[in-house]
């Protein structure tokens, strides 16, 4: 089911007797819990706790070996967050049985190395855990990595075979970017379903020797699905989600959510994407930064029910920048790392130039609405200041039920998104017209890369709005030689801003391009 909003009286959800627990389960006590007045979880941690440092914290390690199923040769493995600093909220943790039947995970601070801190005493014995992280060998078969992490909030984030953690997702964006305040709501409760076991192998026959050669510590099965759910709180709402997790080249994430509203919404973001940018190639630098680009992601990929494909470089604006791109029933979007070129960030403690990717696709038909792109200022590369998320055109009441699914794709590169050409750098400077800005964005694709450079392209701008917003002075298309792909300049004089400019590249009325997007803001 896609975005659907009801009065949830109509619904009419109750509690049946189920043999096993199911999302039926979660529905109901995200049901129950909208019901009821929202309580405010301050105070489950200790002030003390939520006080130590970054470092602090950091210090505080899972032991692996009390690992949930380390023991039973699963495909997948959990390990848990301790509580403080930023965490002050514990959440509760269960395991459902290849019986239906649900298990709490106790919290005990024995599972926990401490490091060099000396407070190890004074955590409060049934304390809870502030998160966990999902492991499994998908990267190698004898180690089991860490797949995704669900900390903080309604945040989670995951990563492919070959990326490390970058960008994250959230359950719900309310209010991002509203006079009001952001309402950031959070999971209370998970509840993760125990992993079927690998198959074994049959017993010989007496006096037969068997095939295969025992070992005392057999490998686990190969990692395919574990599937999770959660009870989402907040003053506004309460949700009931389930996330199937397939861990991979590209780690496929299917989220699907029923939120039911205590109190109108005034924006609700499904399938929110943050992330941080704080300088590229086309940032207008006033700062000394050894590093020539720093960000976890450089783009926002639109595919739109034409088949149109629109990328929109990000930035770091001087003043909150907030875009929406108009979408009826969108057929993806998501928040890209499209360089990965170690060269172009010089770092070698983040290694921006492994972050993932993450694409959003639809299941169902989402209906009318907007990607809505939220670039906030920021003066260094520890905030998260790009959000990105969908918002339907129907209104969001108290009483509501809002329905949705989506697929999270989480990955290095895709060739198919786009199929085509893609701008892959976007430059600017003043140009030298007066009052003028020059543009220089570069599109490399397979087939575009293979034109000879006699070819004639034809770059097409355009300018919006279209009440003379801005004058466009010149272009030229030209074959990169240096790196295979096309160099579209032009310079515009804008008479006005904000100004929205496009462009692609074309040939005999074909475009080969996506849809390159800016904003001019100054």
């Amino acid at each position: 089911m896609a975005i659907l909003l009801v009065a949830s009286a109509a619904l009419g959800v109750s509690v049946r007797a189920a043999v096993a627990f199911d999302m039926q389960n979660v529905v109901a006590k995200a049901q129950e819990l909208a019901k009821a007045s929202y309580q405010d979880p301050k105070g489950q941690v200790p002030e003390w706790l939520s006080k130590i440092t970054y470092d602090q914290w950091r210090d505080i390690r899972f032991r692996p070996e009390f690992a949930l199923w380390r023991d039973q040769h699963l495909p997948f493995q959990v390990q848990f967050f301790h509580p403080g600093l930023y965490y002050n909220r514990v959440v509760a943790m269960n395991v459902v049985d290849d019986k239906g039947g649900v298990h709490p995970v106790p919290f005990s601070p024995s599972q926990f190395d401490y490091g060099r801190n000396d407070f190890a005493s004074k955590v409060p014995q049934n304390l809870g855990y502030a998160g966990f992280r999902v492991h499994a060998p998908f990267k190698r078969a004898d180690y089991f990595d860490e797949v995704i992490v669900f900390l903080g909030a309604s945040y989670f984030r995951a990563v492919g075979t070959n990326e490390v953690f970058g960008l994250s997702a959230r359950a719900l964006a309310i209010d991002t970017a509203e006079p009001s305040g952001e309402e950031f709501p959070y999971f209370k409760e998970f509840w993760m379903v125990t992993p079927v076991p690998p198959a074994k192998e049959p017993t010989p026959k007496k006096g037969k020797k068997s095939a295969a050669k025992a070992t005392k510590d057999p490998p686990a099965a190969t990692a395919k699905e574990m599937t999770i759910y959660a009870l989402l709180d907040s003053p506004s709402l309460a949700g009931a989600y389930r996330f199937t997790i397939e861990p991979g080249e590209q780690t496929i994430v299917t989220v699907e959510g029923r939120v039911f509203v205590r109190q109108a919404v005034q924006k609700m973001g499904i399938a929110p994407l943050t992330s941080m940018f704080f300088h590229g190639e086309n940032t207008m630098r006033q700062f000394e930064d050894f590093r020539p680009e720093v960000h976890d992601s450089d783009g926002l990929l639109l595919n739109f029910e034409s088949g149109e494909w629109l990328w929109r470089p990000l930035d770091n604006p001087r003043t909150l920048n907030v875009t929406g791109f108009r979408m009826a029933k969108p057929r993806g979007f998501g928040v890209i790392q499209r360089d990965h070129d170690f060269d172009h960030y010089q770092d070698l403690e983040t290694h921006a130039e492994t972050r993932p990717s993450a694409w959003i696709t639809p299941r169902g038909e989402w209906g009318e609405g907007r990607v809505e792109l939220v670039e906030i200022p920021t003066k260094s590369d520890t905030n998260d200041n790009i959000v990105a998320f969908w918002v339907s055109d129907k209104p969001v009441k108290a009483g509501d039920l809002v329905a949705f699914a989506y697929a999270s794709s989480w990955y290095g590169d895709d060739p198919t998104r786009p199929p085509g050409g893609r701008a892959v750098a976007t430059r600017r400077d003043r140009g030298s017209a007066d009052g003028a800005f020059r543009f220089v964005v570069d599109f490399a694709g397979t087939e575009l890369d293979a034109l000879p450079a006699e070819t004639i392209l034809r770059g097409v701008v355009s300018v919006a709005p279209k009440d003379d917003a801005a004058e466009l002075l010149d272009q030229q298309v030209v074959k990169n030689p240096s790196t295979g792909g096309w160099r579209l300049t032009f310079q515009v004089r804008p008479k006005k801003t904000p100004v929205e400019l496009r462009a692609f590249l074309d040939k005999d009325g074909n475009a080969l391009t996506e849809t390159w997007s800016y904003v001019l803001l100054q």
